[in-house]
């Protein structure tokens, strides 16, 4: 079977606020995703990372790229400011080549993040 492009989703939520904290939690969402779905960087197309408007330290694209992406396009936006909605919540949107099925995915839902999506939280 050849590649085809995939898309995988994913999520942490930070415990504060924190450039270094971000850092980490971000650091280990993208451990997570390329281990899970065996991907390396000249897998991925392009990455969507969002953020919460409670996240100010600093931008989850730029920690993205120190994790090791430098040539990866990288685009990051705010998420809607909804009440009620998960405090600071990073999620991100993978486009890759894989020569996995969609079922065979694997996203990523970490942390605080496990209840956006109870079905694919491991």
């Amino acid at each position: 079977m050849s590649p085809a492009v995939r898309a995988l989703r994913g999520a942490t939520t930070l415990d504060l606020d924190d450039a270094d904290h971000l850092r980490e939690r971000v650091h280990a969402l993208l451990d997570e995703l390329f281990a899970r779905n065996d991907l390396t960087n000249d897998d991925v197309i392009s990455i969507l990372i969002t953020a919460t408007p409670d996240i100010h330290s600093e931008y989850p694209a730029t920690v993205a790229r120190s994790w090791g992406l430098p040539d990866v396009p990288l685009i990051g936006a705010q998420e809607m400011d909804k009440p009620g909605g998960l405090p600071r919540c990073v999620r991100l949107l993978a486009h890759v080549h894989s020569e996995r099925s969609k079922a065979e995915m694997r996203h990523v839902y970490l942390e605080g993040a496990k209840v956006l999506r109870h079905d694919l939280a491991d």
